[in-house]
Parts: C-alpha cells; structure tokens; sequence
C-alpha cells in the first residue's frame, strides 16, 4: 500500500486513521489507493502486537426476540469466563446498519466477532474475514463465507414438532410462518414438509401459510399475535379447518387460539396447535402450550468456544458446522 502511493507506513497509517500531519492531496491519494486495493488496516493484528484488551464483538438483528436476549446472556457469561469482554452492534436486520458494524470491527481491533447476519443482498463480512479477524456465524447461514456457524437445528425442531402432531392422530395439517427470507424458517419449513413425507401424508403447498408481518418492513420489531390471527381467521372463512397446526413462534400461537375459540373450535379435541420457542408464556396458556425449546444458551456458549478456538491459534481448515438440537415440550395443546 505505501509502496503504492510512494509515501511511508506511517503516512498511510496516520491518514487512514484520519490523524493530523498529512496534506489534504496526500490524504486523497492514499484513500482512492486503498479503495482501489480492497484495503483494510488490520487493526486486530496491531492490537496483537501492543497487547491490547481481550474483546470480541457481537453482532445481533433483534434483541425484542426472547431468542436473541438468552442467546446475549449466555455469549456474555461465556466470554466473561474466559476474560473476554463482550461489544454489542446491533443491526435491526438492516443491511445498512450491518455495514457499518463490519467496518467498526474491522477498525476495533476486536480478537474477534460472533455475527447473527442480515442475510441480505450483500455480505460485509467478507472483508472482517480478510482481514484476519476470526469470524463465528449464528443461526443463520452464509454460503459464501468459508467460517465456522453454530445454530439451532431448526429443521429437526420443525420435523419433531410435525412428528408429534401426526402422531397424536392430525392428519390436515397447516403450519403458520413469516414471511421473511432467511434460512431459519426457510429450514423449518422444510422440517414441516419432511415430517409429512415421511409420514405419507399429501403435501398441498397451501398447507404452508406465510405469514405477511409488519416485521417485513422492519424485522427487528417483536412479533404480533395479530398477524397469525388474521391469517386463522382467513383460513377458517375460507371453510378449511385444520387438526393440527404448526407455528414459527409462540406469539403467533397466541394469534391462532383466539381464531380457533371464535369460530366454537377447542384445543386440543378439534386442533393440535405445536409452536416454537417455549417463550416463558406458554406453560401459562389456555390450554398450556406444547413448543419447541430452542437451546439459545448452548448456541451461544459453543459459538464463544468456537471463536477462542479459532482466536488462539487453531490451524485453518475447511469450516464446521455446529447444529445443536431443540428440545420438544409437549403440554396440554397436543393432548399431553
């Protein structure tokens, strides 16, 4: 880079840092230069040589999500343990934002960052990957970065959630999800379908009922019990009546209850209703609902171990991904 722009390392330093000492002309030049050379100042490696702080950054979409709140916690406590202090971005599933988190962990000289992604059209994270800092994916996947993910099998929930209610005697089946384009419902989805196949059961795709939220707009909000009511109500009009559904989160089982008390339908002797989340709740429904638990703790305490893995030297290879498995609660809703 220096040798580029004919200037010393410690002009391309000052002026990337935006320090003084460094004409307006020079400073221009050594900023098309590094646009021009995908350039970025490694500030992880220079942290490294003056012993800086034990950091590590986490990126989150949504912290209204009870998920992502235990899943904090236990990334916090984890790194704690190991003498890490943890700093949060936040990007509110907007790809705008993400951005911008990228390039201040490029500039913190963090040892590293754990990231849930937007999963939008662009991935900044290439660049955080460049530039030597160790990078973990959660829960969501990146196809096109060669790092370590650690998630929750959102595929094996939505099959034994799907599994269950087949065996408890359902046989038309719906299952309620956002419409969002991201791989966790993507997975689940898929989860649903499986079950069903391999049950012999008939797969019409009206079975999947995508569920338009204002969270399309701006994911990061909480979810609305009103936005599964009034896809309920829709169906139900519509003079379908299902005997077992399967919803991507708790709230919208709360949405799905009260469709199914208006029209005289009672859980679970006419619907099964299975969620997703085990959202603290749910136990105390009407009648209490069964849910997949998901493991947020385990996710992020083994997404912590993975980073320090990859932070204290661990050899480069091909990546790993870690699936950690739900549990399924069953309660009252599925005749439990």
């Amino acid at each position: 880079m220096a040798d580029a722009v004919g200037v010393s390392v410690n002009t391309v330093s000052r002026a990337l840092r935006g320090e003084s000492g460094v004409s307006a002309e020079s400073r221009e030049t050594i900023r098309r230069a590094a646009e021009q050379l995908g350039y970025v100042p490694n500030v992880h490696a220079r942290s490294l040589v003056l012993g800086g702080p034990r950091t590590i950054g986490l990126v989150i979409t949504n912290v209204s999500n009870p998920f992502y709140a235990e899943l904090i916690s236990a990334i916090e406590q984890r790194a704690a343990d190991e003498g890490y202090h943890i700093v949060l971005f936040l990007s509110e599933e907007s790809t705008a934002r993400e951005q911008a988190a990228a390039e201040n962990v490029i500039r913190s000289g963090l040892d590293g960052v754990i990231v849930v992604p937007v999963q939008g059209e662009t991935n900044p994270w290439q660049a955080v990957e460049r530039a030597g800092i160790p990078l973990v994916v959660v829960n969501r996947r990146l196809d096109d970065l060669d790092v370590d993910t650690v998630a929750t099998d959102n595929h094996a929930g939505a099959y034994a959630a799907t599994s269950h209610v087949i065996a408890q005697g359902a046989r038309s089946i719906v299952m309620l999800e956002e419409d969002l384009p991201i791989t966790t419902i993507d997975q689940r989805i898929q989860g649903f379908r499986d079950a069903l196949e391999d049950a012999s059961l008939p797969l019409d795709e009206r079975q999947v009922l995508m569920v338009p939220t204002r969270r399309s707009d701006r994911a990061a909000l909480p979810w609305q019990a009103g936005d599964a009511y009034r896809v309920t109500v829709d169906l139900l009009a519509r003079g379908h009546r299902p005997d077992g559904c399967v919803v991507g989160n708790d709230y919208f089982a709360l949405g799905l209850y009260r469709a199914l008390r208006e029209r005289g339908l009672r859980c679970p002797e006419d619907t099964l209703v299975v969620g997703f989340g085990d959202y603290p709740f749910a136990e105390f429904l009407e009648p209490p609902l069964s849910t997949v638990r998901l493991p947020a703790g385990e996710v992020g305490r083994a997404a912590v171990d993975r980073l320090l893995h990859r932070v204290n030297g661990a050899e480069p290879r091909s990546r790993e991904v870690t699936l950690v498995p739900p549990e399924l609660v069953t309660r009252r809703s599925t005749g439990s």
